[in-house]
C-alpha cells in the first residue's frame, strides 16, 4: 500500500511570521561555499558502566563565520554553540556547569525530564561568573534530539542569540534497534537552524536588531555555518533539526520536493514513520528526519531550502546502495488514562509586542500559578487568543515533562503530532489539548518559546509535588538578579536595563 506524502505545512498561513511587521526575510548568503560544521561530541571526563561525568562550560570567544574579521561569540565547550552531549538511557550524569562568562548564566536541558528547578536550569538556577555548580540526575526516558540552552531571565534571548545552544542526545537499546542512520557526522548529522545579521566588523548587535515580537536576522546560519555544503556519501542520511532561532519558523522542503520522513519529534521516536515534502518548525520544536538519495544521480545537489532560500547544499557522493526500509510500527507510546476527577487545566496566550502574557498576567518569578501532584495525568487546554493583524502562532514549551498532543480544536493533531512533545506550536484562536503528567518534582516553568515574548513576561510556573514529601525552594528574586548583573557589567542599578524589561515597563508592571 502506498503511503500518503504530507505536502502542506499545516499551521495557518495568514499566522506564518511572513506576515509579520517585522519580520526580517532571509536572504541568501554571497560568501563562498564551506562544509557544514558538525559539532563534535563531548567527551566524558569519566566514564563508568553506570555513571558519566562531564564538565560543561560556557565561554565566551570568537568564531569565523564571514570572511574579514571573526565574530564575537559565545558557546558551550567552544567559541560557539556547544558540542553535542550523550545521555545514555538508565545512566546516572554528573555534570559540573562552569560559568567562564563575564555574567551569570543558567544551563537548561530543554527536553530532559529532570527535578526542578535547579537541576533542570530554569531561572532559578544562576551560575556566576568564575563558579561551577554540579547537578546529578538519572537518564529516565525515551531516545531523542534534546538541547541545552541559557535560561537566565530576562535575558534568555540574548545569551540564545550571543551562541549559547548545544544539542543532548538521549540514546537508548529500543532506539538502536530500529533501521535508522546513526553514524554521527556521517550519515546521522544534527542541523541547527538559527539566523543572525552581520552588522559592522561582522559582529553581532542584539540591541540594534531587538524586537519584542523576536529578534531575526536576514542570514541563515546552520551549525554556526554559514551557507554551508555537505558531503553525502550514504544513500540514506538522518537529520536531527533543530529549530534553535529566538523567533524565526522554518519551513523546509528540499530541491524538486524531494520526499524525506520524519521518525522523531521532540521528545523521542513517533508511532509510525510519517512522509513529507514539506515540514514546518516553530521555535524549539525538533524533528528527526530521514532523507533516501537513492534517486539522486551522484555528483547532483538536492538543497534543504527554508521557504525559497536555500540552507545547506547536500552534494551527493557515490555511495553504496541501501535496501532499508522502515517498518510501518516504529514504538509504542505510553497514553495513560486522565487521573479521575481532576479538571481540565485552561491556559491562555495573548498579545504581541510587549503586551504578551499567559492568563492576563506577566512572569514574576517568586509567584507559583499551578499545581500539579506528581504522577497526576491531567489534560491542558492552551488557547491563543492573539488575533491581531492576522496573529501569530506561539509555540507552547513546558519543562519538567514530555507531554501528548490530543487533540486542535477538538480535531486531531497534525501528523507528526503522535509522539512525545515538550513544545507546540498553537495557531491563532486554537485551542491545542493537552495530556500532561509530571514524574519528578520541582518549580517549572511553561511559556512561549518565541524567546524574545518569554522574556517579556509570557511565561508563568507550575509545582509539581508530593504530598507526602513537602518541599520549599529558594527561588531566584528580580533584586538579586538586577544587582548581580550590574556588579557583573560595573554600572549602578538603575543603569541596567535586560531587553526583556521594556515589555514590564510599557504595560506598567513588576518584574
Amino acid at each position: 500500500m502506498t503511503k500518503s506524502i504530507n505536502t502542506d505545512y499545516f499551521f495557518d498561513e495568514p499566522a506564518f511570521n511572513t506576515h509579520d511587521g517585522g519580520y526580517v526575510p532571509l536572504e541568501e548568503p554571497q560568501t563562498p561555499q564551506q562544509p557544514l560544521r558538525i559539532p563534535p561530541l563531548l567527551k566524558p571526563d569519566k566514564e563508568t558502566a553506570t555513571d558519566t561525568y562531564y564538565t560543561v562550560e560556557a565561554q565566551a570567544g570568537e568564531t569565523q563565520l564571514l570572511p574579514g574579521k571573526k565574530t564575537k561569540t559565545w558557546g558551550y565547550n567552544g567559541s560557539l554553540l556547544g558540542q553535542t552531549i550523550v545521555f545514555p538511557k538508565g545512566k546516572t550524569m554528573h555534570i559540573d556547569l562552569k560559568n567562564s562568562l563575564p555574567e551569570l548564566t543558567t544551563f537548561h536541558w530543554h527536553g530532559l525530564n529532570v527535578p526542578g528547578p535547579y537541576t533542570d536550569g530554569g531561572c532559578h538556577a544562576p551560575v556566576y561568573p568564575g563558579q561551577t555548580r554540579h547537578i546529578d540526575f538519572k537518564v529516565d526516558q525515551p531516545a531523542a534530539t534534546l538541547w541545552l540552552h541559557a535560561h537566565p531571565c530576562p535575558s534568555t534571548a540574548e545569551q540564545v542569540w550571543r551562541g549559547l545552544a548545544g544539542l543532548a542526545l538521549v540514546t537508548d537499546e529500543q532506539e538502536a534497534k530500529l533501521p535508522f542512520p546513526r553514524n554521527y557526522g556521517v550519515d546521522d548529522i544534527p542541523l541547527v537552524l538559527q539566523d543572525r545579521r552581520f552588522h559592522e566588523d561582522n559582529q553581532w548587535d542584539y540591541n540594534a536588531d531587538y524586537d519584542p515580537d523576536g529578534v531575526q536576522g536576514p542570514t541563515p546560519m546552520i551549525n554556526g555555518t554559514i551557507n554551508p555544503y555537505f558531503d553525502v556519501t550514504t544513500q540514506r542520511i538522518r537529520l536531527r533539526i533543530l529549530d534553535g532561532a529566538n523567533r524565526r519558523e522554518w519551513r523546509l522542503h528540499f530541491s524538486d520536493d524531494l520526499p524525506f520522513t520524519q521518525v522523531a519529534s521532540d521528545g523521542g521516536v513517533m508511532p509510525e514513520p510519517v512522509e513529507f515534502t514539506h515540514l514546518m518548525l516553530t521555535c524549539a520544536e525538533r524533528a528527526e528526519i530521514i532523507v533516501d538519495f537513492g534517486k539522486v544521480t551522484p555528483g547532483h545537489t538536492v538543497t534543504l531550502y527554508s521557504d525559497d532560500v536555500p540552507l545547506v547544499r547536500f552534494r551527493v557522493h557515490d555511495f553504496a546502495t541501501d535496501t532499508t526500509t522502515l517498518p510501518e510500527h516504529l514504538v509504542d507510546i505510553p497514553d495513560p488514562e486522565v487521573t479521575p476527577d481532576t479538571p481540565i487545566r485552561k491556559v491562555v496566550m495573548s498579545g504581541m509586542d510587549e503586551e504578551v502574557m499567559i492568563d492576563g498576567k506577566k512572569f514574576e518569578m517568586q509567584r507559583i500559578d499551578a499545581k500539579q501532584k506528581v504522577g497526576n495525568v491531567e489534560l491542558w487546554d492552551v488557547t491563543n487568543t492573539n488575533d491581531m493583524d492576522g496573529g501569530m502562532v506561539h509555540p507552547f514549551h513546558m519543562h519538567g515533562t514530555q507531554f501528548l498532543v490530543v487533540s486542535r480544536n477538538g480535531k486531531a493533531p497534525y501528523p507528526n503530532e503522535h509522539g512525545f512533545k515538550d513544545t507546540v506550536g498553537v495557531n491563532p484562536g486554537e485551542t491545542v489539548r493537552l495530556k500532561v503528567w509530571f514524574e519528578h518534582t520541582g518549580v517549572y516553568m511553561y511559556h512561549c518559546h518565541i524567546i524574545e515574548h518569554e522574556d517579556g513576561g509570557m511565561m508563568a510556573q507550575i509545582e509539581a509535588y508530593d504530598p507526602d514529601h513537602p518541599q520549599t525552594y529558594k527561588l531566584m528574586d528580580m533584586d538579586t538578579l538586577m544587582n548581580a548583573v550590574a556588579k557583573e557589567r560595573g554600572i549602578a542599578v538603575k543603569d541596567l536595563h535586560l531587553a526583556g524589561m521594556s515589555s514590564y515597563e510599557k504595560m506598567g508592571m513588576k518584574m
